[in-house]
């Protein structure tokens, strides 16, 4: 389901250098209509798709990391600020220990590895979830990663990691029960400001864009509160296949939908004749 009626004009890219067509598209893109402020991507089918290649599972998460790569540079190619990737749920702790114990050393190699690149690009990387549950080494690197990329303003990635959105929902209501318990918060004054600002992520804006990889028709737990309103992207292609081509084309779906937020058109207000 992408509810565009356009596609992306023809575009051929390989690997994740950026080639003069490329900016032309991104050029065209920006140029074509409002591009969302705030991306986020549920990123699904790593698993599905090493299967479908004879290959364990686990190839099909170091091959993600290709797809997050190449869809972090092209954001902030784009000029977009934010970028939110879930990237380890907390269901995920219910898999295999194998396979959790490889998605921990791949996402300490990851960020030992890709630290200097998010520092050239200008990315700004951010953590929101229950980091407690990571082991001491994850926490370690990405710790070191947020502090020496704190700086950069180009782009904020976001992992959410060992996250969920009902995870985040309760650590606000835990928060705004300790003030009112204090004395410092009335609880008639708890709005959907207040809520929000309570919430862990509360320095991002709400998505704009989320968009999810591998076809399953869910948001898993993901940003509850904050999509409220935010326009759905699903695609078939599983993850590891996912790169700029496909991220243009689920901007391009956006810059089709009329966002009005529960409201109605302005022309809808004339009356009949």
């Amino acid at each position: 389901m992408n509810n565009g009626h356009s596609s992306v004009p023809s575009l051929t890219l390989t690997g994740t250098v950026q080639t003069e067509e490329d900016r032309a598209l991104q050029e065209a893109l920006r140029q074509r209509g409002p591009l969302p402020v705030h991306i986020a991507i549920i990123m699904d089918g790593n698993g599905r798709w090493a299967q479908q290649q004879g290959k364990h599972r686990v190839v099909g998460h170091y091959e993600g990391i290709e797809s997050v790569r190449d869809i972090t540079e092209a954001c902030a190619q784009l000029g977009i600020p934010y970028l939110t990737l879930y990237t380890f749920s907390t269901e995920n702790w219910q898999r295999p220990a194998s396979e959790v114990n490889a998605l921990m050393q791949l996402l300490v190699h990851t960020i030992r590895r890709e630290k200097q690149r998010l520092l050239e690009n200008g990315v700004r990387l951010q953590v929101v979830g229950d980091l407690d549950q990571l082991p001491a080494e994850c926490r370690h690197e990405l710790e070191q990663a947020i502090q020496e990329t704190a700086q950069n303003q180009r782009l904020v990635l976001t992992l959410a990691l060992s996250y969920s959105g009902r995870w985040e929902i309760l650590q606000a209501v835990r928060a705004l029960a300790r003030r009112v318990q204090a004395g410092t918060l009335r609880p008639e004054d708890i709005d959907e400001a207040v809520f929000a600002a309570a919430l862990p992520s509360a320095s991002l804006p709400d998505p704009d864009l989320l968009i999810r990889t591998g076809g399953e028709f869910r948001v898993s737990n993901f940003l509850l509160w904050q999509i409220a309103y935010t326009e759905l992207y699903i695609t078939d292609t599983f993850w590891p296949a996912f790169r700029r081509r496909q991220l243009y084309e689920a901007i391009y779906s956006y810059q089709n939908r009329e966002r009005r937020f529960g409201r109605i058109r302005p022309t809808d207000t004339n009356p009949p004749r």
